[in-house]
């Protein structure tokens, strides 16, 4: 094992994210350790999502430290596009380009921000589309394929880029309920290969099968963290016991 795949892949260090008057993430110690799979859970408004775009980026933290192999990413020397490329981000709504084909939207990034050939791009995209099972639609636009095809075609985008990290933000909310089984299934089978991933969740079955660790979010703070059994079966946390009834009752 080399150093990189020792010491934690990323480190959140007081992190702490306000909207206006409102704080959204308090105080937010966390890190992320090489192969790890960590599912983010907790009730909506709990601060999972926005947590996840600050560690991408796509939010701006209030303060605290954010570390990428032990380099800050909010220092003035660290070039954002580089380090989107190394933490790859699934989004809920696919944010797939409508005008490209699914080929096209998976060799953008590699082509723009790798700079890699087009027949380059191309292989490596095919080869990820093949994963997902979309290899037979690598024509098709957008509009023309299901839910769950686009989140497949996503994560193969996100693939594309070969990034040490794939952060998902709630990958299966906007998919119709038959769909959400065939990207669980996806995300599932890049577990098993060992691909570090944060995945902010309320699949709770899925959660328990596939996290290494879980991460109870209640009210901007990690409330509670531990493997599935901790969290699931032997919680510590009043919150997580109740969130997690309310849950399982609504079920």
């Amino acid at each position: 094992m080399t150093e990189d795949t020792i010491s934690p892949v990323i480190s959140v260090s007081h992190l702490v994210k306000n909207f206006g008057k409102v704080q959204v993430l308090k105080d937010i110690d966390f890190e992320t350790n090489f192969g790890e799979v960590i599912c983010v859970i907790g009730s909506s408004g709990s601060g999972k999502s926005t947590l996840l775009r600050c560690i991408n980026m796509l939010e701006v933290p209030t303060a605290g430290n954010i570390f990428f192999h032990g380099h800050d990413i909010l220092s003035r020397d660290i070039k954002i596009t580089k380090y989107r490329a190394k933490v790859g981000m699934v989004f809920q709504q696919f944010n797939l380009f409508n005008n490209k084909t699914v080929l096209g939207n998976c060799t953008a990034g590699p082509v723009k921000v790798l700079k890699k050939s087009k027949k380059e791009a191309e292989e490596t995209a095919m080869k990820f589309l093949e994963k997902v099972g979309m290899d037979p639609y690598i024509n098709a636009k957008p509009s023309q394929i299901s839910g769950g095809q686009k989140q497949r075609v996503a994560i193969a985008r996100a693939l594309s880029m070969e990034p040490e990290v794939l952060l998902f933000d709630e990958p299966t909310s906007a998919l119709d309920p038959e769909m959400v089984g065939e990207v669980l299934t996806v995300i599932r089978d890049l577990a098993k290969e060992g691909l570090t991933m944060i995945i902010v969740t309320h699949e709770m079955a899925f959660a328990r099968d596939v996290a290494t660790r879980v991460v109870f979010m209640d009210k901007g703070v990690i409330a509670e963290q531990g493997t599935p059994d901790e969290i699931f079966n032997h919680p510590k946390n009043p919150r997580t016991a109740e969130f997690l009834t309310r849950f399982t009752h609504n079920k």
